[in-house]
């Protein structure tokens, strides 16, 4: 004998919720590593559990493999490089360094010379390249000055398909400027194809992500350059709160990081190549770009060119979501950026500069 129809609708229903009861709630999936002198998190949202390993796997075993290969002063592929730009004649470049090289040629060319990975060797005098331990005073004024009378720059390395040669030698490579961006774009572009729509790669508070973190868009802090962050209380040190949009990367170059202080002053490493020094007009520059490579070397030289100059270089660059804080403590917006981000404990109004 057949039921009746509207016991049948009611088993289905009963059977569907609770079916959709024993559904699993959408988990979030986390890893955290030591790498490019910072720790990396990897997010995914959303992600069955062994696809998540999988992939959070593999995204780390390429940012270690990218750390080694793009360190300038280790045995690795770009340490190697800068060995054989010291000398005459040619050598076969290493396939695993000469993207970023190209890449960063270009981007050099943009910043008018403010991005420039060529010089390396400023950067060691100075003592920024050892991850962990800084110089505590700077350089003399004579050997400033003898290194960048060699003016050390991208273009004086010569690329013909695989084949190097270096005019100057005194262009030694480094990367820092752009190799968080690079992989942490790489690292997004791996996930997502792999199938994954929901996810978040943070070098440090330098980050690139897609989809969203469930019902909410990626919601992110931007670090107060004057103010100390307390693990209790890490608002308080906030200054700029944005909810990051699908395929953005935001980066942040600021100069209460990686310095020293010396005769009451305070030596970043963030280093102005016309002078040799560290760029002293801004103290924070936040970028928003759709690739990671390119909103990291814009940070830094939007950084350099300072609150008067940075609208044209952002411009050449072709970034239109700037926030610099100059060494007042006045927050300079560009329009775009404006539009989006939510400011907080200003002393004076932003200043809204618009991009030629």
């Amino acid at each position: 004998m057949s039921m009746p129809r509207r016991t049948v609708l009611l088993i289905t229903l009963f059977f569907s919720v609770l079916l959709a009861g024993c559904q699993s709630e959408p988990q979030e999936h986390k890893t955290t590593m030591m790498v490019f002198g910072t720790l990396v998190t990897i997010t995914l949202w959303d992600v069955e559990e062994e696809k998540a390993n999988q992939a959070i796997d593999a995204v780390a075993e390429d940012l270690s493999f990218m750390h080694e290969a793009w360190h300038p002063w280790r045995a690795g592929p770009m340490g190697r490089m800068n060995q054989l730009l010291g000398m005459t004649g040619e050598f076969t470049g290493n396939i695993s360094v000469m993207p970023l090289i190209e890449k960063s040629r270009k981007l050099a060319e943009q910043s008018q010379g403010l991005f420039n990975p060529a010089l390396g060797k400023l950067i060691a005098l100075w003592g920024f390249h050892q991850e962990d331990l800084f110089a505590n005073f700077p350089p003399s004024q004579d050997e400033i000055d003898e290194l960048l009378a060699q003016n050390p720059q991208l273009s004086d390395i010569q690329v013909d398909n695989v084949r190097i040669s270096n005019d100057n030698p005194a262009v030694r490579l480094d990367m820092g400027a752009i190799a968080k961006g690079e992989a942490v774009q790489r690292s997004i572009d791996y996930l997502q194809s792999k199938g994954i729509d929901n996810a978040m790669v943070n070098a440090g508070g330098d980050l690139m992500a897609i989809g969203r973190h469930g019902d909410r868009p990626w919601r992110i802090g931007v670090r107060h350059p004057r103010k100390e962050c307390d693990d209790k209380n890490p608002a308080e040190c906030v200054i700029a709160r944005l909810d990051v949009r699908h395929n953005e990367a935001v980066f942040t170059s600021g100069d209460y990081e990686r310095y020293f202080e010396y005769g009451g002053k305070r030596y970043h490493h963030i280093l102005d190549p016309r002078t040799g020094y560290p760029a002293d007009q801004t103290t924070s520059v936040t970028v928003i770009h759709h690739d990671g490579a390119t909103a990291d070397a814009a940070s830094t030289a939007l950084f350099i060119a300072g609150p008067e100059e940075w609208p044209q270089i952002a411009r050449n660059m072709g970034v239109e979501q700037v926030m610099l804080i100059d060494k007042q403590g006045v927050v300079h917006l560009s329009p775009a950026m404006a539009e989006r981000i939510e400011l907080s404990d200003l002393q004076t109004d932003p200043v809204i500069q618009k991009l030629p």
